[in-house]
């Protein structure tokens, strides 16, 4: 297809803006040919998911850019990283990928970016405002913002997120335009008690029901006995952008564009409509865990990264324990960005968790770093992300559980699941 240039795409593809530029637009236009997009659009964020070292190519594409002065042209936050750079000694990180993986942060901090080093930019003061047109990498930040805070932006992969925020153009594609944020699929949750919609577990198992029968299409949720928080919300879209490719849902009467289910389908009938029952969600928790024991020696929280809120969840429950500390077998471990943990120290809420015998790293999480020894074999998280991802990628089976639940099989050294509305 013929792709709509401006002259500053062109200036772009010329070199005049330098050498990096140059490489990045001639990059973003091949993949707008590839998308078939007709025409660019500008962008007035990027969040780059690119940052972690996952191998020498990466890093080498980092370097020659930092090489070539590259410098982004719009506020631009960095996804979680390679290595946690001031604990990765107390893990089993090897020492070459540690070296590796800080020489790859280097290079995008020399690049003028915002050092966040999170898989949350949504829930810091970089956050996008809605309707803003943004290029983010990092599939639950690109849920969140397209969803909950109703900013716009495409699944960017790694490296196009980059190419991105250094020319402030993206192909006038998918996400980013209207007739593509349409609901295609209702599913209808009227079924469902209050009393699950409460509980904070719920959340990541209906993710993870939605991600399954989305798969990248737009859902519309409807019937929701109560209004999810931010949290809440997080952990939703982190699981269907998991189990699925989910990059956009609408909630009705929750989510900026869908006030109505009108709104949410642009007026349109939807392809499908859907009851979701108890059921559904039942059969989609018990999936999560994938350890039929009660061995346990790793409860892990944070994907996404822990926020202030959750926080202070964690230490009121830590908090009625009365000084008991998790059990010697098991290791307590919270991943966080270093904004995160500045907050939740300065507010008290980090010495509960040192107390309790729990551990902290930050800009980084057991997906991204090589950290964990082979002693670890069953992990136990209330993350629908973790839990999904972990077998696959960690090799270690995985207990599901409410935050609770976490607590109390930290401190009784095996899985445990306290009694519920979940119970069957």
């Amino acid at each position: 297809m013929t792709i709509e240039l401006t002259e500053k795409d062109e200036a772009l593809l010329a070199g005049e803006l330098g050498p990096a530029a140059k490489l990045a637009m001639s990059i973003l236009v091949r993949m707008a040919d590839v998308y078939r997009a007709e025409r660019m659009l500008d962008i007035t964020g990027a969040h780059v998911d690119a940052t972690i070292y996952v191998g020498d190519a990466g890093l080498e594409f980092a370097e020659r850019l930092a090489a070539a002065n590259a410098q982004v042209v719009v506020p631009t936050t960095l996804n979680v990283s390679g290595v946690d750079e001031e604990h990765w000694q107390e893990w089993d990180v090897p020492a070459d990928w540690a070296e590796k993986a800080h020489r790859q942060m280097l290079a995008y901090q020399k690049m003028g970016t915002l050092p966040t080093w999170t898989c949350a930019p949504y829930q810091t003061e970089h956050a996008p405002k809605l309707g803003q047109q943004i290029a983010w990498g990092e599939s639950n930040a690109i849920v969140f913002a397209n969803s909950v805070l109703g900013a716009r932006t495409e699944r960017y992969p790694d490296m196009l997120d980059i190419c991105a925020a250094l020319t402030g153009r993206v192909p006038a594609v998918g996400l980013h335009l209207d007739e593509h944020r349409a609901g295609d699929l209702v599913l209808d949750l009227g079924s469902i008690p209050e009393i699950f919609v409460e509980r904070d577990d719920f959340y990541p198992v209906l993710g993870h029901v939605v991600g399954q029968v989305a798969g990248d299409e737009v859902p519309v949720l409807v019937g929701l006995a109560a209004s999810p928080n931010e949290n809440q919300l997080k952990a939703l879209g982190a699981a269907a952008a998991s189990s699925g490719g989910v990059g956009l849902f609408h909630i009705v009467g929750v989510t900026p564009e869908a006030p109505t289910l009108e709104d949410a389908l642009h007026g349109r009938p939807p392809k499908q409509r859907l009851d979701v029952s108890i059921g559904a969600l039942r059969r989609a928790r018990r999936e999560l865990t994938s350890t039929a024991g009660e061995s346990l020696e790793l409860v892990v929280l944070g994907s996404p990264h822990f926020s202030l809120d959750e926080f202070r969840q964690l230490a009121a429950l830590l908090e009625e324990l009365g000084g008991k500390t998790c059990h010697p077998d098991v290791t307590v471990l919270v991943t966080t960005s270093r904004i995160m943990r500045e907050l939740a120290d300065a507010a008290g809420l980090i010495e509960p968790l040192t107390r309790f015998g729990g551990r902290l790293t930050v800009d980084t999480c057991i997906l991204a770093t090589p950290m964990l020894s082979k002693r670890y074999q069953t992990l136990m998280t209330n993350s629908g992300k973790y839990a999904l991802y972990s077998p696959g990628l960690l090799g270690m089976t995985v207990a599901f559980g409410s935050l609770e639940d976490c607590v109390a099989s930290a401190l009784a050294g095996k899985v445990v699941r306290l009694p519920s509305p979940w119970d069957d």
